[in-house]
């Protein structure tokens, strides 16, 4: 035989060799079919098959696939055309069934998940459909899910990327959002306004009353002071007459006061013309001697009463 003969029957036996021997990657499965009906499914790991009987018809990964939803134009239910795009997550569960429960379970993720948020943005107002992006989500997910169980898919989770409403929408968006926040300013602005008319006003009450409890304790204490300045004095007054009357019944003390009774009054009578022309003389000015007795008397008549009680 020739080298070309060789060749061919290298070639043979290797393509026959390949054909009996699969090796799985992980988190991979291999559906095998045995002369066209399905057989079983290939885990990881070695494998023997028969060749020309069974053939490796389809090959899935476990692993959770992420699929692009293209950009679709959807009407919100106030009639406004809003560009939405998407990404869906999903993952094989069944080999078998991902492999004859339907021809391609990627596309027709898609295109349900597409038909799905068109009917649900079509439920909603274009001013929400920012705000309910995680209640969009769950129901396409919840949507897919159920659809796709048949097929051995789980889808797992679905987020809309970006949500473009036409330039004249988004303009009056903007003007809006603009005016919301003008407002707020304004709104924050005149609270902070109101609130420091209030601290104003709060401070100058408490002036007002703590300079009034001011003055109260002065002239609390104004009174106690005098209070305390009288009573000292006619304590001390008291103490003075009580001396005095001591003084007078002891030997000699008459005839003192006496003495300092006519001093004081020739001293007095002395200074009654320096501080006006007027003069008021009383009737006996010459008789010292009758008005020093009448006065000598009338401390005699205390002094007495006094050493009585």
């Amino acid at each position: 035989m020739g080298i070309f003969t060789w060749a061919v029957i290298a070639l043979f036996v290797g393509w026959v060799f390949f054909q009996t021997v699969r090796i799985v990657p992980q988190r991979e499965v291999f559906v095998v079919e045995r002369l066209g009906k399905y057989y079983k499914s290939l885990e990881a790991g070695f494998h023997i098959l028969i060749p020309f009987i069974d053939k490796v018809s389809y090959k899935h990964t476990l692993k959770e696939q992420t699929i692009d939803v293209p950009s679709q134009s959807c009407i919100t239910k106030d009639n406004i055309a809003v560009e939405i795009d998407g990404i869906l997550y999903l993952q094989v569960q069944d080999a078998q069934a991902a492999s004859y429960g339907i021809q391609d379970y990627r596309y027709a993720s898609s295109q349900l998940a597409q038909t799905t948020l068109r009917s649900e943005i079509g439920r909603i107002e274009l001013d929400r459909t920012f705000e309910e992006r995680e209640t969009i989500n769950a129901r396409v997910v919840e949507a897919v899910d159920k659809a796709s169980n048949p097929w051995g898919v789980k889808v797992l989770r679905y987020e809309i990327k970006d949500i473009n409403p036409p330039a004249t929408v988004r303009d009056a968006l903007e003007k809006q959002m603009r005016a919301e926040r003008e407002r707020r300013a304004v709104v924050a602005e005149s609270e902070g306004q109101r609130q420091a008319r209030i601290n104003v006003s709060e401070g100058e009450r408490q002036e007002i009353v703590n300079l009034s409890e001011a003055q109260k304790l002065k002239q609390v204490n104004e009174a106690e002071g005098k209070a305390q300045e009288i009573e000292l004095l006619a304590a001390a007054t008291a103490a003075g007459i009580r001396t005095i009357a001591s003084a007078i019944n002891e030997p000699g003390g008459m005839e003192a006061v006496n003495l300092r009774v006519a001093e004081q009054y020739v001293t007095q009578f002395g200074n009654l013309a320096k501080e006006t022309n007027t003069l008021i003389l009383p009737q006996e000015v010459g008789n010292i001697g009758s008005f020093v007795a009448t006065v000598t008397s009338a401390m005699q008549s205390v002094s007495n009463k006094q050493a009585s009680d």
